[in-house]
């Protein structure tokens, strides 16, 4: 009733004789050579290039079209109406604004640019209730491919690097001819030589000929350059001078001359009078030296470094030949303009998931060039408040926290070593400590210090390290209340949050993903990880916490374990508005010598808005075993295991506009490696698949380009600690019952993707 509702609404505001163009489509008629599987493919990129696109929709409505027609007309930009009419809506498609022949001559032009020379292209309207729909019928006919690619070049300098490099040629015989393929083509050469110095060729001077007149439905490609090609163009650039201005602004202009005498430093000219950086450090991006070859390369490794170093708002980059007869030189100028020095940065937060909600608030102070080498000092306070809007818990629900934070990170490798993981990427030293006190206000506060020195580097584009040489942690309780001594009584498996726990040891994380690849139809993300805590202290001091000997640190055991976790997503596109998102979770810590279980904020949990949605945080596992409740009550979300596994596949499609729509289904739960009284069913074992939770559910994400808003409404489909034989709960699904709905139906309200 309502798409009804909407489709007549807009069609009585058409005027006599207006049609509304409500569609356009490609019918491909292929022979019978042609793959079936590219057949689609083939009709959704044409259909891409037809114009106008007609009036958005989604589920047959047209609700920007709807908005427009209601505003009415003769409306000024102004008030509600003009809102309405100009920024939400959208004016009329109409039939008499597509042009059948431009769009046959532009699918036409389209298939003859991927090698369908004879193609032929129809169309037909068809009317129905005053709306248009135009069917475009193409005939690729046969597909023309390449017999035979001639590089006609000289014998000099040039022409053999570009001879020399005709193997990594993107023309390779019995390909089909391609026009994007020959443009691309044009580009690698245009590199290869820029890689060997000639700064002023450019993709343009190439010039790739085709006969297709040889028969056979094949074309001969010739490579040459044209005629008009400059001199200067033919010939490879060497650096001479270069000039570096590290306090340069945009007002005052490109300045070449008046270079100090005073200003060289290893060869380099840094015109820096307030001494804004320390020399040696302006100059360790730098790629080039005066003598070497241009190249490519050294130039956007250069630009790469000065922009990673964090301190610089723009960099410039001139290159000027040298004013003298046949010179073969070019002078080189940086103009890096710095950001503010010193920024103040204040930042509110609100949070919403399940029944928990609240704020956090945070200053932090921002030096970006602490020491004159580009280094960030940063100093923040935070603090926040969280509370429970629903459920029937009143212990350990509310909590606040506040601390400060300092860090200093360098862009660069700080080490008594000369080593350096990368050129072409700034690496980073970070060395931070913390502070935080957690007070939940009717059971206990804890306080946490930590310290941390390490490295992050990009090995490339899709790579990147993180090494932390040395964390450490330390935890402890301070008061408990009385309430709260008296439930750890009944439940012993709530100490474990409030132990005192001393972590020392590195950590290494490694992240993979080609994501950023937007032409790929399958992408991948992977980020894994290995956590070590007082393994050399606990083989030094023999430390054996079944024997009683334990050996602690500011009165807290050092924690010995070995952690370990991997997250592995695959994207696959269905189409150019739609996608299967998949993850695979799974994590693996083992506790030994001086330690009989993980630290707690090392272990695992499952549950809440980027795990199992059906879930509330903390609240599954490990196993079968159910959370005990409190004072018949809900059960405290606390729950914590060894062992992770979890699966998550999301299809996501763009339904209008920001609005996107998801369907999920999460599974998953968290185990301990040893058998626990106090958690009967929680160990792992081979049995572990019958004890997967499973949830489902949908919903929307509105993406604003600069953040993601996510809404998730999930359900559970299975639940691990119910009965064997009961466990799924497809049959109890029942959205008429108010109380299933308050037990079973979860809202999360989040920022990002889940995964």
């Amino acid at each position: 009733m309502l798409a009804l509702f909407s489709s007549c609404s807009n069609i009585k505001y058409l005027k006599e004789g207006e049609i509304l163009y409500v569609k356009g489509k490609v019918e491909l008629e292929p022979d019978t050579s042609f793959p079936k599987k590219y057949i689609k493919p083939l009709q959704e990129n044409l259909e891409g290039y037809l114009r106008p696109q007609p009036n958005s929709s989604i589920f047959g409505l047209r609700p920007k079209l709807f908005f427009y027609n209601i505003a009415g007309d003769s409306v000024s930009e102004k008030g509600i109406k003009g809102w309405l009419k100009y920024k939400v809506g959208e004016p009329p498609v109409l039939l008499s604004d597509v042009s059948r022949t431009y769009n046959e001559d532009l699918l036409r032009n389209r298939l003859e640019n991927i090698g369908f020379f004879n193609a032929e292209v129809r169309s037909d309207t068809t009317v129905k209730k005053k709306k248009a729909t135009i069917t475009y019928f193409a005939k690729p006919n046969t597909n023309y491919k390449i017999k035979e690619v001639v590089f006609e070049l000289d014998s000099t300098d040039f022409g053999k690097i570009i001879a020399d490099s005709k193997e990594k040629s993107l023309l390779q015989p019995g390909n089909p001819y391609n026009f994007d393929v020959i443009v691309n083509e044009r580009n690698r050469i245009d590199n290869e030589l820029k890689e060997k110095g000639y700064y002023y060729f450019n993709p343009d001077l190439l010039l790739i000929q085709v006969d297709s007149t040889i028969g056979n439905h094949q074309v001969n490609l010739y490579v040459t350059v044209k005629d008009n090609a400059p001199d200067m163009a033919l010939h490879p650039y060497y650096i001479n001078n270069i000039y570096i201005f590290p306090d340069y602004s945009l007002q005052q202009g490109d300045y070449q001359m008046g270079i100090p005498t005073d200003s060289t430093y290893q060869g380099y000219h840094i015109i820096d009078p307030g001494h804004t950086y320390r020399k040696r450090e302006i100059i360790r991006p730098m790629s080039f030296q005066k003598g070497s070859l241009y190249n490519r390369s050294s130039h956007t490794r250069s630009i790469s470094q000065l922009i990673g170093m964090g301190t610089f708002k723009f960099v410039k980059n001139n290159f000027i030949p040298v004013d003298s007869a046949n010179s073969n030189l070019l002078d080189v100028y940086y103009y890096l303009t710095p950001q503010p020095v010193k920024s103040l940065h204040f930042e509110i937060l609100g949070k919403t998931a399940s029944v928990y909600n609240g704020s956090d608030v945070s200053v932090s102070w921002l030096h970006r060039n602490a020491f004159k080498g580009a280094e960030q000092l940063r100093i923040s306070v935070f603090g926040g408040y969280e509370f429970q809007t629903g459920g029937n818990v009143s212990l350990n629900s509310s909590f606040y926290r506040y601390g400060a934070e300092a860090s200093l990170t360098f862009p660069k490798i700080v080490s008594p070593f000369n080593w350096s993981p990368t050129r072409r990427y700034v690496p980073h030293t970070t060395i931070k400590t913390r502070y935080e006190l957690l007070n939940r206000t009717n059971a206990y506060n804890l306080n946490s210090m930590s310290f941390n020195f390490g490295y992050a580097w990009r090995e490339n584009v899709r790579k990147e390290h993180a090494l932390g040489l040395l964390e450490v942690a330390y935890v402890r309780s301070g008061s408990i209340t009385d309430a709260y001594e008296l439930e750890l009584q009944q439940n012993p498996n709530l100490r474990h949050a409030i132990e005192k726990q001393f972590i020392i040891g590195p950590n290494y994380v490694f992240t993979f993903t080609n994501t950023m690849e937007q032409q790929r139809k399958n992408t991948m993300y992977l980020r894994a990880g290995l956590d070590l805590s007082g393994n050399i202290l606990g083989l030094i001091n023999g430390s054996n916490y079944k024997e009683g000997k334990i050996y602690n640190f500011l009165d807290a055991p050092i924690a010995q374990y070995i952690r370990t976790e991997a997250d592995f997503r695959n994207y696959t596109k269905m189409g150019s508005n739609s996608e299967i998102a998949a993850r695979a979770m799974i994590g693996f810590g083992y506790a030994y010598g001086n330690s009989r279980t993980m630290p707690y904020i090392k272990q695992f949990y499952a549950g809440g808005p980027n795990s199992l949605r059906a879930f509330r945080a903390r609240t599954i596992g490990p196993g079968s075993y159910q959370p005990e409740a409190i004072n018949g009550g809900d059960f405290i979300p606390d729950m914590s295991g060894d062992i992770k596994i979890e699966l998550n596949a999301e299809y996501r499609k763009k339904l209008f506009s920001i609005v996107h729509g998801a369907a999920f289904v999460d599974a998953g739960n968290i185990w301990l490696l040893n058998e626990d009284e106090n958690k009967p069913g929680g160990k792992f074992s081979k049995n572990f698949m019958n004890e997967m939770a499973v949830g489902a559910g949908v919903g929307l994400r509105f993406d604003l380009t600069f953040l993601v808003l996510r809404t998730d409404l999930a359900i559970p489909l299975r639940i691990p600690y119910l009965p064997k034989g009961d466990r799924w709960v497809l049959d109890k699904i029942d959205f008429g019952d108010k109380e299933w709905r308050k037990n079973n139906l979860i809202f999360n309200l989040a920022i990002g993707y889940p995964f």
